[in-house]
């Protein structure tokens, strides 16, 4: 299949044309716009430094029903002896910045850029992208963030500096989200440790009915944040 070379309209090609590693799309920009429309058809951008912009459409799928979440034993354990304090929409910036300079200190390459945190935080301001913090005596020590629409979540990195901190930043999220009736959270790749919290992965046929069924306006939902939680 061809590789797409998008123009200056925020309009992409029909997802199931992507090649069998995920590749759709490349060109455009990272205005809120593009990256809006993007999410409405389950594609999102990522390329690293140097790169020209990159668009994606993985099938199959790993997605995980807020209903089917579930949080393995050991951790559950290890969390009542925990005392952490978390928040939601408290410090975007900081959050999306530790996720690309954690990567940065195992020696790896990072697709969150500096072009791409900006374009985050530009959804973020306008009350699509959301964070989840951890922070141990005030010192932040994991997350994640993604974007909402309507009753879909995208997920797009999480981060530790301390064991286990990004699982409690999800539990978060998804008990957040499961209050709010949200429907599905996109998990994009593949893990064991998303897998042990009950995502699955879905045929890209499956996701793209899943995303129609779910998301039937783009209004964005504002901030999340609200007052520090503290883990009994």
């Amino acid at each position: 299949m061809s590789i797409f070379l998008l123009n200056d309209q925020n309009i992409f090609p029909p997802p199931n044309l992507a090649e069998e590693s995920g590749l759709l799309a490349v060109g455009g920009d990272l205005k809120p716009e593009r990256l809006l429309a993007g999410y409405r058809l389950g594609i999102f951008p990522w390329f690293s430094k140097g790169d020209p912009l990159l668009w994606w459409f993985t099938s199959p799928r790993l997605v995980l029903f807020p209903d089917e979440f579930r949080i393995p034993k050991r951790l559950q354990r290890y969390r009542k002896k925990t005392s952490i304090a978390i928040t939601r929409d408290k410090n975007f910036a900081q959050v999306i910045k530790a996720c690309a300079d954690i990567r940065r200190q195992a020696g790896e390459e990072t697709w969150i850029v500096e072009e791409m945190q900006e374009a985050y935080l530009n959804l973020h301001q306008m009350g699509y992208a959301h964070s989840i913090e951890c922070r141990i005596d005030g010192v932040l020590a994991g997350g994640l963030y993604g974007v909402a629409l309507d009753k879909v979540f995208f997920g797009e990195s999480m981060f530790s500096y301390v064991s286990n901190c990004s699982k409690f930043a999800l539990i978060e999220l998804v008990s957040y989200l499961k209050s709010m009736e949200y429907r599905l959270i996109d998990c994009q790749m593949t893990t064991d440790i998303l897998l042990s919290f009950g995502a699955r992965e879905i045929t890209g046929e499956e996701f793209q009915k899943q995303l129609q069924s779910h998301i039937q306006n783009i209004t964005p939902n504002g901030n999340w944040n609200n007052d520090i939680k503290n883990k009994e």
